[in-house]
């Protein structure tokens, strides 16, 4: 029966042999260590990477037009393409897979409030905007461009919350007429997301734009969402689609590689998350190989801990232990030492990864707010508990087998042993 004088003798037993005692728990510590270690790099590493996605929703394609360096049909190479409504028009009915579009008029303009002005990008663009880079707005600070805004052509102006606190100084920006070029505009709305590079934006409606900043039409960039492209093998399929379309749209070779720049987040999502699987998987079993390191050592050593007790063994026997008595006082030793000192492992593989993050936050560009390649390295508690268990089990067997045995030859054998 478990008792408390079985306690004090497995406590004594423990400082007794304190040099055991400690390579047994080394063994424990250092195989949970280097698991959390292993796991939550490869975590932190995940996580950091594809935050960087959040700028814009994942099932996003922009493409910009170039200069042609082929020539098509009777045209010359080298010359200039530029968007218009016609190629938004083509996109929203020869391509299904587009779930929302809107030009991109970009200017760089001065905007003005009373004595502060600043230079700034002054973007035309159409309400999903919003959806497609995934713009944040805190409560009071609101809207973005709505479908009455652009019908109406209105003079309204959604800033980043950088330029209010630039030209406000500290103030709310909300309601109030600030003027843009020679234009004044009111503020509707202030977005929180910060730029990951490049200076703050203001946006303005599409229509807006166009017929006061942008008379000949033209414009250089389209921004869509896209629905139903889940493989990289469906997203080079629409690539394509969209190049072919934009040939017809355009006038140019589809295989002109300079006439139009596409970058689809959907697919380059989709590219780094197999990355990452395969990243995962080679941590995983790397993490596995040193589980089972740490289980070797603790089997080991226990083995060599009971082998050497052998006398004791005999001697307890000897003065009237029951073998029951012997074999748990080996088992809850194991158990001991596999807890503690897995918990002792656990947290400083923890300690350590949240250590490397810290470090990484404040390293990273903008004071912690830019780009950041570690982050948030959690590993999984079922991960731990499950490592744990496995040396714990491991520990006791390794004990029990030899302790078994010891208990089961005679005292005078046991005694003899060395």
């Amino acid at each position: 029966m478990f008792t408390i004088n079985t306690i004090e003798e497995i406590i004594a037993s423990l400082k007794h042999n304190k040099l055991r005692t400690v390579l047994t728990g080394l063994s424990v510590s250092w195989g949970i260590f280097i698991l959390i270690v292993l796991l939550g790099a490869g975590n932190g590493l995940k996580n950091g990477v594809t935050s960087n996605f959040n700028d814009r929703a994942s099932n996003t394609v922009q493409m910009w037009s170039g200069t042609s360096s082929l020539p098509y049909q009777g045209l010359k190479s080298g010359r200039t393409l530029n968007f218009s409504e016609k190629q938004l028009t083509d996109v929203h009915d020869n391509l299904k897979e587009a779930a929302g579009e809107t030009g991109v008029i970009q200017k760089q303009l001065t905007i003005t409030y009373n004595n502060e002005y600043g230079s700034y990008n002054i973007k035309g663009v159409n309400p999903i905007y919003r959806q497609i880079f995934n713009l944040k707005f805190e409560p009071n600070a609101g809207r973005f461009l709505n479908t009455l805004d652009m019908k109406s052509s209105n003079k309204v102006i959604v800033i980043d919350k950088k330029i209010e606190e630039v030209l406000f100084k500290g103030k709310s920006a909300m309601g109030k007429y600030i003027r843009v070029g020679a234009v004044m505009f009111q503020v509707v709305g202030i977005n929180s997301k910060k730029e990951r590079w490049g200076d703050p934006s203001a946006y303005i409606p599409f229509t807006t734009a166009q017929y006061i900043f942008n008379p000949d039409l033209k414009f250089y960039s389209v921004a869509m969402a896209v629905k139903g492209l889940e493989t990289k093998e469906a997203n080079d399929k629409f690539n394509d689609k969209l190049k072919g379309t934009m040939s017809k749209s355009l006038h140019f070779d589809p295989n002109d590689t300079q006439a139009l720049w596409v970058r689809n987040s959907q697919r380059d999502y989709i590219e780094t998350m197999k990355i990452f699987n395969g990243i995962t998987i080679f941590v995983a079993v790397i993490g596995i190989f040193t589980l089972i390191a740490g289980i070797v050592g603790v089997s080991n050593i226990m083995l060599v801990s009971v082998k050497e007790r052998t006398r004791e063994i005999g001697i307890r026997k000897a003065i009237g232990a029951p073998p029951a008595t012997i074999l748990q006082s080996v088992i809850v030793e194991a158990i001991l030492i596999t807890t503690v000192f897995g918990y002792v492992g656990m947290m400083m593989g923890i300690g350590l990864t949240e250590l490397v993050n810290f470090i990484m936050e404040k390293s990273a560009a903008g004071g912690g707010d830019g780009m950041s390649v570690f982050k948030n390295p959690t590993v999984e508690l079922s991960y731990v508990l499950i490592s744990t268990g496995i040396l714990i089990l491991s520990g006791v067997i390794a004990g029990y087998m030899p302790a078994r045995r010891a208990v089961r030859i005679k005292p005078i054998e046991a005694m003899r042993e060395e």
